[in-house]
């Protein structure tokens, strides 16, 4: 007798192999309304409104496909209210010109979430005196905390009296950060002021607003805080950076102003978020963010109705691009304010708090990191920046 042969379909040999796809817990449809191309645009999903079969899973269970190319994608989650229970799931994706995209999210049993050593960063820095720092693939920034407050008003050399922003000239993809601040302790002070291959801080803030510090413009003065009193940090990640700062309440004029900054920076922006809350006594008459002019060198160039202004200069051997970008229903003014005082030649976009709050943009593009060959590329940077937040990708899910 003939040995029994089962002539299966090929098709059917490889389904009995294989696993069965997880069944996606929802489907989320992302679109861009813009004739432009967008790169590195972050996706949030709120936990508590996505479909039942999504909230049911654990949210450190859910795992986001790109339904054309199936490919699982990095997604970090996060806390807003730092409750211990995170509130919303990120992910990033490119966004072609009008064009839409679908994701799926799946069960754990999809897969791992993918990693990359690219990642954001943010950290108190008690090492050099207390400094606060962050950054991402592109751009890290610092600014400074009470130590440093008190020794400068003691005259001590080591001490910064300051609540502008500081930015530190990255040109590596990867974390710098602690690494910088290790030579600082390790090799001699200051060690980050020379770039060795991965960049440097030259970067001068002493009493201007730096790169997005904030102030109270009344009668052409500019009131501004002391450094920062508290920190707290909210998230690190493979997506987004979140933590907060609190200032001591200042003087503007008859005004008593309170100020908390919480501040955010994303992968592949080369622009920080401020959502500032501020308030006082009495109305506030504005809240004014400052962009420092140095010795006026460099060149300035503003679309105030779009609402992006941005410093073009030469730093040693390389030219920096600074910036600040604003939704135009907040700006009421801006000026350019020449000062022959040090530190006090500054860019200034005038806001109207909307309910104790403004949300801003700033940020820079060197030269010599790469990513920006001549102060058109960062116009264009920033021209389409200020697109991008005032027309958000449209998500829907079901």
């Amino acid at each position: 007798m003939k040995p029994l042969t089962l002539a299966l379909p090929l098709a059917a040999l490889l389904f009995v192999g294989a696993a069965p796809a997880p069944r996606p817990a929802a489907t989320i449809t992302v679109r861009n309304a813009l004739n432009l191309a967008r790169r590195a645009e972050t996706i949030s999903l709120p936990l508590s409104k996505l479909p039942a079969a999504a909230r049911q899973l654990a949210p450190a269970d859910l795992r986001v496909r790109d339904a054309a190319s199936k490919a699982l994608l990095i997604s970090q989650l996060i806390d807003n209210d730092a409750d211990g229970k995170p509130d919303e799931l990120l992910f990033q994706t490119d966004m072609g010109a009008k064009a839409s995209k679908t994701f799926t999210l799946e069960p754990a049993t999809a897969g791992p979430v993918p990693t990359t050593p690219n990642v954001t960063f943010a950290r108190f820095v008690p090492e050099r005196t207390d400094d606060f720092a962050w950054e991402n693939d592109r751009v890290a920034f610092r600014t400074y905390g009470p130590n440093a407050q008190e020794l400068a008003e003691k005259k001590d050399p080591n001490g910064t009296l300051t609540s502008g922003m500081d930015c530190w000239l990255k040109r590596v993809p990867y974390p710098i950060i602690d690494k910088w601040y290790g030579r600082h302790v390790n090799e001699k002070p200051f060690a980050y002021h020379t770039d060795i291959g991965e960049g440097y801080d030259p970067y001068h803030v002493g009493g201007s607003r730096g790169v997005g510090g904030t102030g109270i413009l009344m009668d052409g003065k500019l009131f501004v805080s002391k450094n920062f009193t508290k920190y707290k940090v909210l998230a690190t990640g493979p997506i987004r950076t979140v933590f907060e700062l609190t200032y001591a309440p200042y003087p503007a004029g008859s005004l008593s102003v309170t100020e908390t900054k919480r501040i955010s920076l994303d992968l592949g922006s080369n622009m920080t978020r401020f959502e500032e809350h501020i308030s006082a006594d009495k109305p506030l008459p504005n809240c004014t963010i400052g962009l420092t002019l140095h010795e006026q060198k460099g060149e300035v160039k503003a679309d105030p109705k779009a609402g992006w202004c941005r410093y073009w200069e030469k730093i040693d051997d390389s030219y920096l691009g600074t910036g600040v970008v604003v939704a135009p229903r907040y700006l009421t003014d801006y000026q350019e304010h020449r000062s022959d005082q040090k530190d006090q030649s500054q860019l200034y976009m005038v806001t109207k708090p909307q309910q104790d709050k403004v949300v801003f943009y700033a940020g820079f593009g060197w030269q010599k990191s790469g990513q920006f060959a001549s102060a058109a590329a960062w116009d264009a940077y920033l021209a389409e920046f200020a697109q991008r937040i005032n027309s958000p990708l449209a998500v829907s899910w079901k």
